[in-house]
């Protein structure tokens, strides 16, 4: 048998023995390996892209098997996410900014905090969508801004 390419959990794993696997339905399986069983279920089936998500022994595994085309597609850089870069942050909604997370000339990558907006007693930490470098800082913590004021302006 030939040597096959996984990607369990984000980790490539070479695997050239398989396992046995038991169905019980359309959802729910035995595996047997190395001597041991575990319970499993699919969670969710993506066949066109090779996916599965499975719950093994109340654990989740993201699994993909690696093919021809992704290497193609990865030699190609197209798998590679594409980011934007942000040029402005506005108010999504009225309300008071109780922090500013951020300084001028800091480099922002998506996810990371930008200010914290109170509105209805709710505080709301608003993070990156996208990349950039804080340009302009237009307000102050404690200050009060309505909706679509632009708050934060990137280069």
């Amino acid at each position: 048998m030939a040597n096959q390419i996984w990607n369990i959990d984000g980790v490539e794993t070479v695997s050239s023995e398989g396992a046995v696997v038991k169905w019980e339905d359309s959802q729910f399986f035995t595996l047997s390996y190395n001597g041991k069983s575990f319970n499993g279920e699919i969670l969710e089936e993506k066949t066109e892209s090779n996916f599965l998500k499975l719950k093994i022994n109340h654990r989740v595994f993201e699994i993909r098997k690696k093919g021809e085309l992704d290497e193609l597609i990865s030699a190609m850089g197209l798998d590679i996410p594409k980011t934007r870069k942000m040029k402005e942050l506005q108010a999504p909604m009225p309300g008071r900014i109780v922090n500013i997370a951020v300084t001028i000339g800091q480099k922002l990558n998506v996810g990371e905090d930008i200010l914290s907006l109170e509105a209805m007693k709710m505080e709301n930490i608003l993070k990156a969508e996208g990349i950039g470098v804080v340009k302009a800082i237009n307000y102050s913590n404690n200050d009060i801004v309505e909706k679509g004021a632009i708050m934060i302006e990137f280069e």
